[in-house]
């Protein structure tokens, strides 16, 4: 096939995630104040879009409070610098079985399952210019949780962003939540052309290898547009790979803590390095109003 590299690029920065990650590094943010800051930080850096999570700022476990998500937008949107605000709806579907003889009842600890509308309530609140759609359900990384988003749950909270004027990026683990996510635009759930995330080597999602990449790539209609990453020593790797396959790119710490190896990373080191990947292989970087006049995209603040 021929080579379809993308000329112009935007860069997402995730910035802290919900994986146990926060003792792993000190860079890891978590009080909404050290979020915006790395994610203000990461966008004078280049990063058009930022994807933030929030945590409790005490223990740095992962959290769903809403002060927390407003206390966060509102120091991003008060800042000097101009970024597209992209907030994770993916908590909340969490499962966690017993033993594989008595897997019920789930275990307390790890599972987090909420309705539709309680998902989507932050993002209802902060109206972000866009928000994550998980697009299936998956086993994920460990032995006995489950990542849990049903297509009742998925047209539910779709057409809630939707009817928001969020746009919601859709995070594909795999080819089948490709092939849901056009499902979704065909019923009119989600808006067309839809924009798609594609997240090589997640466990057990998509590996991280070019052809399952392609193959995701491939099942990416042609005029939706796509970004994509991988995970620790794969994030730059795919910072390329995306690039030369038409797409645009993800970088952070909720992917990958490493700048090399043995050097702890900051959220603006990874989006520097990622800039230099893509202007030397001869692309640009672009802004976050460009990014608007791309995707359709209103910068809005909340109601």
């Amino acid at each position: 096939m021929p080579l379809t590299m993308n000329r112009e690029v935007f860069i997402t920065c995730a910035v802290t995630g919900s994986g146990g990650t926060q003792d792993k590094s000190p860079h890891v943010p978590r009080s909404p104040k050290q979020i915006a800051d790395s994610a203000i930080a990461a966008a004078k850096a280049g990063a058009a879009v930022v994807h933030c999570h929030v945590r409790d700022p005490n223990t740095g476990a992962p959290s769903r409070d809403l002060a927390l998500y407003r206390e966060v937008t509102d120091r991003i949107r008060d800042a000097e610098v101009d970024v597209v605000l992209n907030l994770t709806a993916g908590m909340g579907g969490d499962m966690v079985f017993g033993d594989v003889e008595n897997p019920l009842p789930l275990k307390d600890a790890g599972t987090d399952m909420i309705g539709a509308s309680e998902r989507v309530a932050h993002v209802a609140a902060c109206l972000p210019e866009i928000c994550t759609l998980d697009c299936g359900t998956m086993n994920f990384a460990e032995a006995d949780y489950v990542m849990t988003n049903t297509p009742g749950m998925l047209v539910a909270m779709g057409q809630m962003m939707t009817d928001l004027g969020v746009k919601p990026e859709i995070e594909a683990f795999d080819t089948g939540h490709l092939w849901y996510a056009k499902q979704l635009v065909k019923d009119g759930v989600l808006d067309s052309p839809a924009l798609v995330q594609l997240c090589m080597g997640v466990p057990w999602g998509a590996p991280d290898d070019l052809n399952t990449f392609m193959a995701m790539v491939n099942n990416v209609p042609d005029d939706w547009t796509f970004s994509a990453f991988g995970l620790g020593r794969s994030q730059m790797p795919y910072v390329a790979a995306s690039v030369l396959a038409g797409g645009n790119v993800r970088v952070g710490l909720e992917d990958n803590l490493m700048l090399e190896r043995g050097v702890l990373a900051e959220n603006y080191q990874l989006v520097e390095k990622a800039v230099g990947i893509i202007e030397g292989l001869g692309a640009s970087v672009i802004g976050p109003q460009a990014v608007r006049e791309k995707l359709g995209l209103t910068k809005r603040a909340p109601a």
